[in-house]
């Protein structure tokens, strides 16, 4: 992985982390969440694991978005 790339996985790993303390969501509640939005086989393991690495596929971004409810990113934001 190049630098600049990861920093752009720590600013998502960041990111996620602060979207879930700010909607009261643990990683627990967030795999259901998940399960339940059909990726299916998502666990607090799996999820940390993601979130360590700071390196996760655009389907969970999108999919983790949508459960904690983010209509809309401002990358400038980030």
């Amino acid at each position: 992985m190049t630098e600049k790339e990861k920093e752009w996985a720590d600013k998502m790993r960041r990111f996620l982390k602060a979207e879930m303390k700010r909607a009261d969501i643990t990683y627990a509640e967030l795999a259901k969440r998940l399960n339940e939005h059909g990726l299916e086989g998502e666990t607090v393991a799996s999820i940390n694991s993601k979130l360590v690495r700071g390196s996760f596929p655009a389907t969970f971004l999108l999919a983790c978005l949508a459960v904690l409810g983010i209509t809309a990113l401002v990358l400038a934001d980030l």
